[in-house]
């Protein structure tokens, strides 16, 4: 019987049985991309995050007892720098800053830009006309110089944060300060449509207030772009500490940092190349699983057909 139906529904008698919602769900949210992305961050992050907890090394003290410029061995998977120091503890070491810093400020930059965005573009008139002002006169002057000359007013001191150690948390306040402007300026373009559409005259007619409006109705349909930014937004974060600590206003030293080791290893290169190679190639992997990422939830959050 089953295979007779089959049949008269291949012969176009029978109508096909329509695909589960839950089948195309999970298509879209476990596309290959974005699997593959997050396949690789988690790896990252169980490096970062376990590797400090078991390895027997010191990231930051020098180790007389260790052979400098060592290659890779089974007591040093990735070798030792010119103090002897195990460079897979201080990979790891250095990863857990460039997440901290790179997931924290672009956390409170989201948030503020969200709020920002969603005022401006809801309201508009005088209130719209002030707040992108002030977003145009910030976008108007370079990124790195404003992150710079902010980091240079507030100093290059780590400050020791429990649990985590010593970090350069004057980064994160400049990238507070500035990076809050793209996200502004993207929302508030989101929300110029979305305000318009069909469901939220429905909504406004059905006696909604404003606060609803603007948090049930408009900020769901406009977070979809804002989270796919964020994730190549965290990317260009760790690429903007690995540079500053490249040139000395961000991580110092000894305590470990991707850039910075890229920058202490320059005059070593000639005598042991994998001491640069190593956090760049970390940039490098972190920087592309972001980037899948990206892409996957680009995939999962278009809307159906």
């Amino acid at each position: 019987m089953s295979g007779s139906v089959a049949a008269a529904s291949e012969l176009g008698a029978i109508p096909a049985p329509p695909k589960s919602k839950r089948t195309w769900i999970s298509r879209r949210w476990l596309n290959p991309v974005l699997v593959a992305g997050l396949v690789i961050l988690g790896v990252m992050l169980i490096f970062v995050i376990v590797g400090p907890l078991v390895s027997p090394y010191n990231p930051t003290d020098p180790a007389f007892d260790q052979p400098t410029f060592a290659g890779p061995s089974w007591s040093h998977p990735l070798g030792t720098d010119n103090f002897g120091r195990d460079t897979a503890t201080r990979l790891a070491y250095g990863g857990r800053t460039d997440f901290v810093i790179a997931i924290a400020g672009t956390a409170v930059t989201v948030v503020i830009g969200l709020l920002v965005g969603l005022i401006a573009g809801f309201y508009g008139g005088k209130t719209d006309a002030l707040l992108m002002r002030v977003v145009d006169f910030t976008l108007a002057l370079p990124y790195l110089v404003l992150v710079i000359g902010i980091i240079a007013v507030l100093g290059t001191t780590p400050t020791r944060v429990p649990g985590l150690g010593p970090l350069p948390v004057n980064v994160i306040f400049a990238i507070w300060m500035i990076g809050w402007v793209t996200y502004a300026r993207l929302v508030r373009g989101e929300v110029l449509i979305a305000k318009n559409m069909e469901y939220v005259d429905a909504a406004r007619v059905c006696g909604a207030s404003t606060t609803r409006l603007i948090l049930r109705h408009i900020t769901p349909n406009v977070m979809a772009i804002v989270i796919i930014f964020a994730m190549a937004d965290i990317v260009l974060n760790i690429l903007l500490l690995s540079s500053l600590s490249f040139l000395g206003l961000g991580q110092q030293p000894p305590y470990p940092e991707w850039g910075l080791m890229v920058s202490e290893a320059r005059d070593f290169f000639l005598r042991d190349w994998r001491m640069m190679t190593y956090p760049g190639i970390a940039v490098l992997i972190t920087g592309a699983a972001f980037g899948l990422i990206g892409d996957g939830l680009t995939q999962a959050l278009r809307p159906k057909g």
